[in-house]
């Protein structure tokens, strides 16, 4: 068992999260779901706020698991707006 400290910032190797979290490995951030939706980010945390995008929230980041995040893509018909002036 590995143990971390909580007052160190400890960044993990991509092979520690897949085989001890693997939970974590099929989810996205909200940077990569506005990536997928073609939506700005803070637009995807304000549909995970809403409970419109099933989400869970983690510390301050909001973990978007990729199936929910497929069915989402699927129905999303919101307006793009363009730029502000």
């Amino acid at each position: 068992m590995i143990s971390l400290c909580s007052s160190a910032i400890v960044a993990m190797p991509i092979y520690f999260i897949e085989y001890h979290m693997p939970a974590l490995y099929d989810c996205v951030s909200v940077v990569e779901a506005a990536d997928v939706l073609g939506v700005h980010w803070e637009t995807v945390k304000r549909l995970c706020r809403e409970s419109r995008i099933p989400a869970e929230k983690v510390g301050n980041k909001w973990l978007i698991h990729k199936d929910s995040l497929r069915e989402f893509a699927t129905n999303y018909n919101e307006p793009h707006r363009g730029k502000r002036k």
